[in-house]
């Protein structure tokens, strides 16, 4: 080999060295730090204090009472049919910086709700219907009066317990819970933390009454959903 030719190994050889020492020393980009998700969950936090008490479900119900009383031998006797509403929400002016947990193991928010609220229920005054007998003992007493106000509260009493029922109570949380997990899984998975969301209410001694968990959907459900919409 010739002094031209070494010359031209060594430039090459030396180029490669250099090469591979700067990368060394230079090493990969390093990747950004991912936003703090507790951070995150705090600002999401004071957006939605900021909602205040939000209606999340309602319901319909009807109470059908009847009352009836006896004077001077004479029968008297009313029936009420009564339609309402009744609205559920939750006061989220009253959720705290301590009612949010998160789990780095699991990646997972964990929020803590506070108690389902239930309206009075609001009567359709219109689609109320009142039957009635025994007029006489009615003409000849205050009866009529009487039942009008003992239906009453009877219809008010059964339009609760109808509202407070497990089944309208059930979906009632559920609403509210994915409302919740929905508000909160947003923004966290929008600056780039794959994280899931569980949301819960307890009851007054503390126990754990409902549940719901919002994960983060993985990349072959997202490609399935892709495929279904072509």
């Amino acid at each position: 080999m010739d002094r031209g030719r070494l010359k031209r190994a060594a430039a090459l050889l030396a180029a490669l060295f250099l090469g591979g020492a700067i990368g060394a020393w230079l090493g990969p980009a390093p990747r950004p730090a991912e936003p703090d998700p507790l951070s995150l969950a705090y600002s999401t936090l004071l957006s939605a204090r900021d909602q205040g008490r939000i209606v999340i479900f309602q319901a319909r119900y009807a109470a059908v009472v009847s009352a009836s009383e006896t004077h001077l031998g004479l029968r008297a006797r009313k029936t009420l049919i009564m339609p309402a509403t009744v609205r559920y929400g939750v006061d989220l002016t009253r959720l705290k910086r301590a009612d949010l947990a998160w789990d780095p193991p699991t990646r997972t928010l964990s929020v803590t709700l506070p108690a389902l609220e239930i309206s009075v229920p609001s009567v359709d005054f219109g689609a109320v219907q009142e039957f009635s007998d025994g007029g006489l003992a009615m003409a000849i007493s205050d009866a009529g009066r009487s039942l009008d106000e003992a239906n009453s509260r009877s219809a008010q009493a059964e339009l609760m317990r109808q509202a407070r029922a497990a089944a309208p109570m059930r979906l009632a949380r559920d609403a509210a819970m994915r409302t919740v997990a929905r508000s909160f899984a947003m923004p966290l998975r929008a600056a780039g933390v794959d994280a899931s969301v569980s949301v819960r209410f307890l009851d007054p001694a503390g126990r754990e009454e409902a549940w719901y968990l919002d994960r983060p959907r993985g990349l072959e459900e997202r490609l399935r959903d892709r495929q279904a919409n072509h």
